[in-house]
């Protein structure tokens, strides 16, 4: 495992809470869902330290291809094992463990936490409520095909896809249907929201805007290819690789697509899904691809900014914070880029394939491998 270099490393303090009695800062953002937030931005405020020491490491038996969730000192995390987990953020004690049932494998279906609440899916088609407090069902619900998507929570519904060709809206707090919209494809991507609508690239070829409320289609992008990454939103733009190599930059308001990027040197797809590097020189899209690399690409122009190369295919999402990027490949390394360059700072080596993406919250990076094991660094 190769040190970090001693570059300088600006923290984001938390915003102080404005409470008489409060004098404190208040806790780092947690880090409760698929990409952290309902953008899928993959960016949080919250930095860990400069220096990644590992703190602990947890065996959950089977492979790891999950995202994990972090919320209030709790890592949730799902296994293939057909456990849904919650370690303890500090010391990666179990607090408890959930079994979805027979053939519920937990795939790439990452935990979404909300009103002390856990939704995850399994790759028996079963959409889980789990109480965040013990590890209790509170409903399941049953589609037609596996569920690979990530819940998305937008107030009282539950958002999320089956390879039964639909998006499923869910009441959170019954486990009731309140809409579904059928596509013509399996529904794999993990559904981003912005304002009311929620978007989505799906294996049909298509991107759609859909109404959250009704779940009504105001307009779609034919893009051509199938598209298994989900979709990265900002302001009036969206951000999305495909199989047939290409990232898309999509007008919003157009409804058009704005560029498209394909590297000129090797054309693989894109599985992973974008983070956005927002910074005073503008924004970057940043992506894994299965050419080996991680790409920064230029928002404004969808022009290279800088590549980074490793060993095997990245389908890990990237995580973004302090000027840093973090991301996993299926060569079992965990990286850490400078943002601005894509120098490497660090790297850890787990031994296995780390297709699932890193959360990052409260000071600490948690990732899981195909070794079956649950990583924290901080």
């Amino acid at each position: 495992m190769v040190s970090l270099s001693n570059h300088a490393f600006v923290l984001s303090w938390p915003i102080l809470t404005l409470s008489l009695a409060a004098q404190t800062p208040a806790p780092a953002p947690d880090w409760p869902q698929f990409r952290g937030t309902a953008r899928l931005s993959g960016v949080t405020s919250a930095a860990p330290p400069a220096t990644l020491t590992l703190k602990w490491t947890y065996e959950a038996g089977e492979s790891v291809e999950s995202s994990a969730a972090i919320v209030d000192g709790v890592v949730y995390v799902g296994s293939t094992k057909g456990e849904l987990l919650a370690l303890d953020l500090d010391t990666g004690k179990l607090r408890w463990k959930y079994a979805t049932g027979a053939n519920g494998f937990i795939g790439e279906s990452s935990p979404a936490v909300a009103n002390g609440t856990v939704f995850v899916g399994d790759l028996a088609g079963t959409v889980h409520a789990v109480s965040a407090a013990d590890g209790k069902r509170l409903w399941t619900f049953t589609t037609d095909g596996e569920v690979k998507s990530s819940a998305i929570v937008v107030e009282d519904l539950v958002l999320i896809g089956s390879y039964d060709t639909y998006l499923y809206a869910i009441d959170r707090r019954t486990g009731k249907v309140r809409w579904k919209l059928q596509t013509d494809g399996p529904v794999h991507a993990t559904p981003a929201v912005q304002n009311g609508i929620v978007y989505i690239a799906g294996c049909d070829e298509r991107f759609r805007a859909v109404r959250a409320a009704d779940g009504k289609v105001i307009y779609e992008i034919p893009l051509g290819a199938y598209t298994g990454a989900s979709t990265a939103i900002d302001g009036d733009r969206a951000y999305v690789g495909t199989f047939d190599a290409d990232v898309f930059a999509l007008d919003l308001k157009t409804r058009k697509v704005a560029w498209t990027y394909r590297d000129p040197e090797r054309q693989f797809p894109y599985y992973s899904s974008a983070a956005l590097d927002t910074t005073p020189r503008g924004t970057r899209i940043i992506v894994g691809g299965r050419d080996k690399a991680i790409h920064a690409i230029d928002a404004a122009s969808g022009k290279t900014a800088w590549k980074f190369v490793t060993r095997a295919r990245v389908d890990s999402s990237p995580a973004l914070a302090g000027g840093r990027v973090y991301i996993g490949s299926s060569d079992g390394k965990l990286y850490v880029l400078d943002a601005a360059t894509g120098k490497k700072a660090w790297e850890f080596d787990a031994g296995d394939a780390i297709t699932a993406s890193p959360a990052v919250a409260a000071g600490r990076v948690v990732v899981g491998a195909q070794d079956g094991r649950i990583y924290c660094f901080g």
